[in-house]
C-alpha cells in the first residue's frame, strides 16, 4: 500500500458487492448468524486490521510536503472513505476489551455474598454485548455500499392467490395491505393508495401503493415473494370442524427512482378508462375517472382509480408502468450477472413462499432466515414486532454480503490474484 512510484495511489479495496445476490435459502452459514460472530472471523479482522493500516499510512503521508496536489486530492478522498471505518473499528476494540474485563470480573464473583454484584455485572454485560452487536453493524454498514435504490420510494403491489378455503386469501390480503400501511405510519413514510379491488366478501383481490420517505426500498425490499397463511376460517363448515385452511398471496415492491429513465412511445399504449370500484368517495362510480393502460410490446397493464380526476390517474399508472418496465430491465442485467447463484429476493421471485403467517399456532416463520416470532397480531399491527423482523433480515444480509467477499478474496488470493 501507498504512493505508486508514478505518484499513483494504489489502495486495498473495501467491500465491493457489485456481483453479489443474496442467498438466505439453503446456504446460510451457521458460524455467521450475527453481527459479532462475524467480527471475530479471522478473515475478518485480517482485512480490518489492513485497512486500518493503511488509514494509517494515509494520515501520515498527507502530513508531507512532497505531494502535488493530484497526489493531495487522491489521499484526501481515501481517507475520507477510511476514516469512518478505522474510528468503528477502534471502538469494538475497546468495546471488546470492556466485555473481556467483565467477563474476568463475573469469573472471580461465585460466592453468595458477591451474588447482587454479579446479577449487576451479567445485566452490564448483556448491554455491553447489545453495544457490540450495533457497533459491527454499524462497521459492515460502512464496509458494503448501499444499494442503488435504497433510498427510493417503492411501489408495493399485494395480490391474493387461489384456494379451495373461499374468502381466506382475500381476508389475508387485505391484513397483509393493512399491515404495510401501518408500518408506513410507523416509519413517518406516506403511503399513497394507487389501485384497491376489494372482494365482495369483505377481502382484498389487488391493491397497489406508493410509498416515499427516508430509505422505503432498504426496508420493504425484502418483502416481495408469496407469503403463506395457515388458519381456521371463521365463517363455513371448516370453522365448525376446526379444520385448517391453506393461503397465499403475493408481495411485489418495485423501487421508483425520482428519476426512471425508462422512454415509452405513446403507439405503444392502449388507454381505457372505467368507473372505479370500491371505496373512494362519492365520485366513485359516477364518473369515468379509472384508467387502465396497457403497454402492447410487453402485455404489462396497470390501473389506477385512486384519484378523481382521470389525468392525475393517467399519470400515476404511467410511472407505475415506467417503473414495471425499469424492473424487467433490471432484472435481466441481473439475471446476466449473476448466472452463477439462483436469484431470489434480488428480483422479487414469486415461485416460493418466503413467510408464512400460522394462526392456530400464534407463529410467524420467516424461511430465509429461520425467524420465528410469536403473536401474529403484533406483526400484522405492522409496527414494533415487523419493523425487528425487517431489521432482522437487513442484518443478516449484511452478514451474507459481507462473508461472500470475504469467500471472493479468499478465492482470488487462492488463485495466485
Amino acid at each position: 500500500v501507498g504512493l505508486h512510484k508514478h505518484g499513483f495511489w494504489r489502495p486495498k479495496p473495501l467491500l465491493d458487492t457489485s456481483g453479489f445476490t443474496l442467498s438466505f435459502n439453503s446456504r446460510h452459514r451457521e458460524n455467521h448468524q450475527d453481527s459479532q460472530a462475524l467480527w471475530k472471523h479471522e478473515a475478518v479482522q485480517k482485512h480490518l486490521e489492513t485497512l486500518s493500516k493503511e488509514y494509517q499510512q494515509v494520515t501520515h503521508l498527507l502530513n508531507a510536503d512532497s505531494l502535488n496536489d493530484f497526489e493531495q486530492r487522491t489521499l484526501r478522498r481515501r481517507c475520507a472513505d477510511l476514516s469512518p471505518i478505522a474510528a468503528a473499528f477502534q471502538e469494538i476494540k475497546e468495546a471488546e476489551r470492556e466485555v473481556q474485563e467483565l467477563e474476568a470480573m463475573c469469573a472471580d464473583l461465585d460466592s453468595r455474598d458477591e451474588k447482587q454484584l454479579l446479577d449487576l455485572a451479567l445485566e452490564e454485560k448483556e448491554t455491553l454485548d447489545k453495544k457490540m452487536n450495533m457497533l459491527c453493524r454499524k462497521l459492515f454498514q460502512l464496509l458494503v455500499p448501499k444499494e442503488k435504490y435504497d433510498g427510493s420510494p417503492v411501489i408495493l403491489e399485494v395480490t391474493a392467490g387461489r384456494t379451495t378455503g373461499g374468502d381466506i386469501c382475500q381476508q389475508f390480503t387485505k391484513e397483509m395491505f393493512e399491515m404495510y400501511q401501518n408500518y408506513a405510519d410507523y416509519k413517518r413514510w406516506t403511503f399513497d393508495i394507487v389501485n384497491y379491488t376489494p372482494a365482495e366478501i369483505g377481502g382484498l383481490h389487488h391493491a397497489a401503493a406508493h410509498i416515499s420517505g427516508e430509505n422505503v426500498y432498504q426496508h420493504l425490499k425484502y418483502e416481495g415473494g408469496t407469503h403463506r397463511v395457515q388458519r381456521i376460517p371463521e365463517t363455513g363448515m371448516s370453522a365448525r370442524m376446526q379444520r385448517i385452511h391453506t393461503g397465499t398471496m403475493s408481495v411485489i415492491v418495485l423501487p421508483q427512482p425520482e428519476e426512471v429513465d425508462v422512454k415509452v412511445d405513446p403507439k405503444d399504449l392502449r388507454i381505457d378508462t372505467f368507473r372505479a370500484r370500491g371505496a373512494g368517495g362519492q365520485h366513485v362510480n359516477k364518473t369515468d375517472s379509472a384508467v387502465r393502460i396497457v403497454h402492447l410490446p410487453t402485455g404489462l397493464a396497470v390501473e389506477c382509480q385512486q384519484e378523481r380526476s382521470q389525468q392525475m390517474n393517467k399519470e400515476m399508472a404511467l410511472r407505475t408502468l415506467r417503473a414495471k418496465l425499469y424492473q424487467q430491465i433490471t432484472e435481466k442485467q441481473l439475471s446476466q450477472e449473476q448466472s452463477a447463484r439462483k436469484l431470489q429476493l434480488g428480483t422479487r421471485a414469486q415461485s416460493e413462499r418466503i413467510r408464512t403467517y400460522n394462526f392456530t399456532q400464534d407463529r410467524v416463520t420467516d424461511h430465509r432466515i429461520s425467524y420465528d416470532a410469536r403473536n401474529i397480531k403484533e406483526i400484522l399491527n405492522g409496527k414494533e414486532a415487523l419493523d425487528k423482523l425487517i431489521n432482522r433480515l437487513l442484518e443478516v444480509s449484511e452478514i451474507e454480503a459481507v462473508t461472500q467477499y470475504l469467500e471472493n478474496l479468499q478465492a482470488l488470493e487462492g488463485g495466485g490474484c
